[in-house]
């Protein structure tokens, strides 16, 4: 498959509306520009098996906590997911089939992962996109108690989650109201792409970085930083109608930024001369 069509795929399933887009399957559609020959069908299957195995080990009265811990054994002990701790940034670790093969991941695919046989098994869960590090929650009113898929599963407590944010960040940082709000589908994929985004400008991988930018705008539109951010790659992969057009669209989005005058600059440079 080339780029064109996972990109169409992918667009196809994001510009649904938040509650209609299906996170496995755009998950997968994502990494079709890097896996041109990965079966979406092959790895949806693996999850139902997954749901499925899991059913049978349910007891016949399920409380959240018992139906987490029943979880947690399956995917940590019995099938051996893990976080990543020896290379967080390996790019493989955002991609689900990767994941779903190598057993292992960074905490927002290891959520996906998590949330998507919860689902399976009509336990509903949802993300919780605190800052450094996702999480998950049952999805039942009154129950503050949160899941860490980085970490074996581990349940955590608000106090947990401060302690968990400070370990993350290496200096103590409040835990405002906002930080355990629920992300929707469109939030969770933008998270994922982000995460990609930056591994690959911090590689220098531009092309990559690009193509994840794409996506990124296909999830927003007009994101105003996004575009400004494709329009300096364009600028400098040397496609400079391409950049023209972002920086431009940026400026018209954000007339005071303060990165004003170095976009104009950039623009400048792309002039006749």
């Amino acid at each position: 498959m080339d780029d064109l069509q996972a990109q169409q795929l992918f667009a196809q399933e994001v510009l649904q509306p938040d509650p209609q887009i299906d996170l496995a399957k755009a998950a997968l559609y994502m990494g079709l520009s890097e896996y041109p020959n990965l079966d979406v069908e092959e790895y949806l299957n693996s999850l139902d098996t997954m749901a499925a195995e899991l059913q049978e080990r349910l007891p016949p009265v399920s409380y959240p906590l018992r139906v987490i811990q029943v979880i947690n054994r399956y995917l940590y002990e019995d099938l051996g997911f893990q976080g990543n701790q020896e290379n967080y940034y390996d790019p493989r670790n955002s991609f689900l089939n990767e994941v779903i093969d190598r057993r292992t991941g960074i905490p927002i695919s290891l959520s996906l992962v998590y949330l998507e046989v919860a689902r399976r098994i009509d336990f509903p869960m949802v993300g919780i996109g605190m800052p450094g590090h996702f999480l998950i929650r049952p999805n039942v009113a009154e129950m503050e108690i949160f899941v860490d898929p980085f970490n074996q599963g581990e349940v955590l407590f608000p106090e947990d989650c401060q302690e968990r944010l400070t370990e993350v960040y290496g200096r103590p940082v409040a835990l405002k109201p906002e930080f355990l709000q629920i992300v929707t589908p469109r939030q969770f994929l933008i998270r994922m792409l982000a995460n990609l985004k930056a591994i690959y400008f911090n590689r220098g991988d531009f092309p990559r970085a690009l193509a994840t930018l794409d996506r990124i705008l296909l999830t927003v539109p007009n994101a105003p930083l996004e575009l400004r951010d494709r329009g300096i790659l364009h600028f400098r992969l040397n496609h400079w109608n391409q950049a023209r057009q972002d920086l431009e669209t940026y400026l018209t989005l954000m007339p005071t930024a303060e990165d004003k005058p170095v976009i104009r600059q950039l623009l400048e440079q792309m002039e006749p001369q």
